[in-house]
């Protein structure tokens, strides 16, 4: 290519990279102030949200999550968008190196779920578990959300009826949650006998099946997230060598 046609490129290379992480950047900050808004006035979030959003609020602390990924995604694109705009190489050198960890830990966290299911089955119940056990039979929304997951997946519990030992519901009622022993119309109580004979599996076991039969699927938006990283730790470094030419 002549030296006008590499220029050319050039620009055009730096322009896609400038409005790529200026649109990061904006996602970063509008997720950094949902997790803000959602951490000062959370019942303002349930109210819009509804139902769903409530159980959500309950089994994991959204507003850190939200606020956590909108900070990464803050300085992903601010390196990347600031970093071409002034042609700095150490600004495009911390956005790659940036990239190329989340890409890595990422992969890490693939190979896990992967290999390692009964490892994320475990992390998993250390925290749904007790708030199940606290929660369920409780308080009525987070009741009605996994009545429903369970009606429908044809479930109980995370892993298995045993998640609900010594439970509120136990406490209360005296016996398990009518899925557990695979009724769905019941006045018979379902007691620790009868939902170990009708072994019934966990939710775990069945979203994570319905996972593998849409393996394609879960695959293909992976591929596509994973493209994208390497594709900005290209465009990156193509930059950064670009600018010793220059």
């Amino acid at each position: 290519l002549s030296p006008g046609a590499k220029m050319g490129f050039f620009t055009f290379i730096k322009v896609m990279m400038i409005l790529f992480n200026l649109a990061i950047f904006l996602s970063g900050a509008t997720l950094l102030g949902v997790g803000i808004w959602v951490k000062v006035d959370g019942q303002s979030f349930v109210d819009i949200f509804g139902v769903l959003s409530s159980s959500v609020l309950q089994v994991v602390n959204v507003s850190y999550v939200l606020i956590a990924i909108g900070a990464i995604l803050l300085i992903i694109g601010f390196l990347g968008c600031y970093g071409a705009q002034k042609e700095s190489k150490c600004l495009l050198m911390m956005f790659f190196s940036v990239v190329l960890i989340i890409f890595i830990a990422e992969v890490a966290v693939a190979v896990v779920a992967l290999v390692y299911t009964s490892l994320a089955e475990s992390l998993l119940s250390a925290v749904v578990t007790p708030v199940l056990k606290e929660q369920y039979g409780n308080e009525e929304t987070f009741t009605t959300i996994w009545n429903t997951t369970m009606t429908k997946v044809r479930c109980c519990g995370l892993n298995n009826y045993t998640d609900f030992n010594d439970s509120f519901y136990y406490k209360e009622y005296k016996s398990y949650p009518y899925q557990c022993c695979g009724w769905i119309n019941s006045t018979e109580p379902c007691s620790a006998t009868l939902a170990a004979q009708s072994n019934i599996t966990g939710c775990f076991n069945q979203i994570l099946e319905e996972i593998r039969t849409n393996a394609e699927v879960a695959g293909g938006v992976a591929a596509g997230i994973a493209a994208l990283e390497i594709a900005a730790m290209a465009v990156s470094m193509y930059l950064y060598c670009r600018l010793d030419e220059k």
